[in-house]
């Protein structure tokens, strides 16, 4: 379970320039899309091209990668229930930050189990969190292996790896799953697209 805070005597500040005046200024709202699924799904790949799509918009957005936050922010935690149950906490709260600050920011983390996934969520009003499932095979994922993990876990080599010796819950209500498994890459930029622009978070593109 998450530790209770320690911190006391401490007030939120409001700024003076708020979410709302952003998203007025830059023409569209700020969302968190939780893209999670197994290693291998496409979490990163598919979060990287919709965040390349929405800045060639000129929308305001940022990946948090899995890989990249374990270098800094989480590098002290590693891939114990308890470690996971971390690093998706403060994932959330820094997404909550970027949610603030009117930016759709992507989150790429397997994030395996469904109580983490619903905390982050639980961190900001309704429609706000797009959960989105990036659905592939276990066979699939372990056919691209493109950093050798599962055969490394296979081999005994990586203790608790999700999908192997570790479980991963899948979403079962999530706003959105995408068939990462199976459809093309340019398909999945433009289903996630098209779920932002259909819930009003960015805005259609312009006619031509």
């Amino acid at each position: 379970m998450t530790s209770p805070a320690k911190a006391t005597n401490i007030v939120w500040h409001h700024s003076t320039v708020t979410r709302a005046a952003r998203a007025h200024q830059r023409g569209h709202r700020s969302a968190i899309l939780w893209f999670t699924g197994l290693s291998g799904a496409g979490k990163s790949t598919l979060a990287n091209a919709v965040n390349s799509a929405l800045f060639e918009q000129g929308l305001a957005c940022y990946v948090l990668d899995g890989d990249n936050v374990r270098h800094g922010l989480c590098s002290d935690l590693g891939f114990s229930d308890a470690d996971r149950e971390e690093n998706i906490r403060r994932i959330g709260e820094v997404a909550k930050l970027f949610l603030d600050a009117g930016v759709v920011v992507l989150t790429a983390f397997v994030s395996p189990f469904q109580a983490d996934r619903q905390r982050a969520r639980e961190l900001v009003e309704a429609g706000d969190f797009l959960e989105i499932h990036c659905a592939a095979d276990l066979e699939v994922c372990e056919q691209r292996d493109t950093k050798g993990l599962y055969a490394k876990a296979r081999a005994g080599e990586i203790k608790e790896f999700t999908g192997i010796s570790s479980p991963y819950e899948a979403p079962e209500a999530p706003e959105l799953r995408v068939a990462t498994g199976e459809q093309s890459l340019d398909d999945s930029v433009a289903q996630v697209m098209a779920e932002l622009e259909r819930r009003g978070i960015i805005p259609a593109p312009a006619e031509p």
